[in-house]
């Protein structure tokens, strides 16, 4: 009896991985896109899916073939199908690897973005509470901020109770806290919004 067949039927069962990989995977691209967005604060299972799957099969299609050759030279008994299997494989558990990585360092940034914001609002509502006219000064709880050049540079106002006029302020962190706020004029945030767009 020829044990080629049984020989290439072992080959192809051991080598079969690729695409069983790449479901798993790719679900697992979502899940981690959804936690640990590579941008922004949020992003959706879909979005997260449609990533993971595009960025693997552009992987795929670009290294299973060198990296699979590579594996071949290792091991010439390998078949080439085999061997672009294991290889396809392997570089869909890498892009999963860099997006849990990329998440992970974006997800330090959202942190320090939000420590930064935080920061500059206190610093802004200190101010507010010891110079502003009282009038300003009823709801220090609820001051607008916008980050001008974050981390460093933000603008935050306070509104009277008739939310007409406001007192706002420019925080600069990168200044010691008593010289980091300056008197910034009566315009509301919304309005300088809308006068740069």
């Amino acid at each position: 009896m020829d044990a080629a067949p049984i020989t290439r039927m072992r080959w192809r069962l051991s080598g079969a991985w690729l695409w069983p990989t790449f479901v798993v995977l790719t679900v697992a691209d979502a899940a981690v896109i959804h936690r640990l967005p590579l941008s922004g604060t949020t992003a959706s299972l879909v979005s997260g899916w449609l990533l993971g799957m595009v960025l693997s099969l552009i992987a795929i299609v670009a290294l299973a073939g060198p990296l699979g050759a590579a594996l071949r030279w290792l091991r010439p008994d390998m078949p080439k199908v085999v061997a672009r299997n294991y290889a396809g494989a392997v570089v869909t558990l890498a892009v999963t690897l860099a997006l849990l990585a990329g998440g992970i360092v974006h997800q330090h940034v959202i942190t320090s973005d939000n420590f930064a914001f935080q920061d500059a609002t206190a610093r802004a509502q200190a101010y507010i509470g010891d110079h502003a006219p009282q009038a300003f000064q009823t709801d220090l709880k609820r001051l607008d901020t916008v980050d001008v050049q974050a981390p460093d540079i933000y603008r935050t106002c306070a509104s009277d109770v008739t939310h007409r006029y406001y007192y706002c302020v420019v925080v600069n962190r990168s200044q010691p806290y008593p010289r980091s706020v300056h008197y910034s004029g009566a315009e509301s945030n919304a309005l300088l919004a809308q006068g740069s767009g």
